[in-house]
């Protein structure tokens, strides 16, 4: 039996410069990071059944012969990218549910691989790992995404990814000063909307206008990626109000790409936040519900958050995850 967890992912700058849609002609830049909140993936090698099961939302059987068969586009794709075809038994758990803006179906197929290559005594790299999870949902299974959320899953931390018009991604940590950590994860709150949604529509119109040169589009996400890199220097120099300001000036532009990034109830969630201690904020992913993420005054979290669990938003505790995809039992 191998189990292994991978961390969900909280963007921090460039967010959607990932997309190939975007880099291919322009390159990009994020910094994202991972938090302790974790998908997990169980895969057990049964002694007598001659089947792969897989149990998520749904149940799954299958002959070891007809993964073709297999619906779970991912698990289907993985199996077919890794050659294998021997019976198995998949199951999944998670801390959050999927269409809550948290990457989840990254940080599935991150695990799901690391899984996978841990049962085939096939070693990769860290950087591989994540590609591989890339190629898998991206090439394979054909998703309007990016590579933050892969990344993001693979490594852990607080990371810079420069991705090149050929999609080569370097991956630089951000060295923060110890104290800079615990003021962030103190700071910033996380709140759950209550609203699940297709993330895959909203990307996909907002990689449509990239690819058509949308002016407007384009252009707020060029602005998106310079405050990423104001948002890299807020984070070196320790400037946690700056950055809280940066994240407003990130909101105000995403919305600009799509009018699906927010809707009238959020925008009223925002600003309540804005009046009750918030600095700045967004919603996680590709907007339109899910999760929200403010960075508080310095003195206002529990005022801040008194105030949005007041609205009907659920508060979310979180620390940063520095181990990424990790084994945590492998048993034969």
């Amino acid at each position: 039996m191998i189990i292994v967890r991978a961390p969900f992912r909280l963007p921090i700058g460039g967010g959607g410069t990932d997309l190939p849609s975007y880099y291919k002609n322009h390159e990009g830049f994020l910094i994202t990071a991972a938090i302790n909140k974790y998908m997990y993936i169980n895969i057990n090698e049964p002694a007598i059944i001659n089947k792969i099961k897989l149990n998520y939302s749904k149940v799954e059987m299958v002959e070891i012969d007809n993964v073709n068969e297999i619906k779970h586009d991912i698990v289907r794709e993985a199996l077919k990218y890794l050659k294998i075809s021997r019976p198995m038994e998949i199951s999944s758990m998670a801390d959050l549910s999927a269409g809550t803006g948290m990457g989840s179906s990254s940080s599935y197929t991150v695990a799901l691989l690391k899984g996978l290559n841990t049962m085939i005594r096939r070693h990769i790299t860290t950087k591989e790992l994540a590609e591989e999870a890339c190629k898998i949902e991206i090439d394979q299974v054909g998703k309007p995404i990016g590579k933050q959320d892969q990344y993001a899953a693979a490594y852990g931390g607080i990371i810079q990814l420069d991705i090149d018009r050929l999609g080569n991604t370097t991956v630089t940590p951000i060295q923060i000063e110890e104290e800079v950590i615990y003021e962030l994860e103190h700071r910033l709150l996380m709140f759950y909307t209550k609203i699940e949604r297709d993330a895959n529509i909203i990307l996909g119109e907002q990689s449509t206008k990239a690819k058509n040169n949308d002016t407007v589009a384009i252009e707020s996400m060029h602005a998106i990626k310079e405050i990423g890199f104001k948002i890299k220097r807020a984070l070196l120099e320790g400037d946690v109000d700056k950055l809280g300001n940066l994240f407003n000036e990130h909101w105000l532009e995403k919305k600009r790409i799509s009018n699906k990034m927010s809707n009238p109830e959020i925008d009223t969630w925002y600003e309540h936040a804005l009046k009750n201690g918030a600095l700045g904020g967004k919603i996680m992913g590709a907007g339109g519900g899910g999760f929200m993420i403010f960075c508080c005054k310095e003195g206002q979290r529990k005022n801040l958050r008194s105030a949005m669990e007041s609205i009907g938003l659920s508060y979310m505790d979180f620390n940063f995850d520095y181990e990424g995809a990790k084994v945590l039992a492998d048993i034969k």
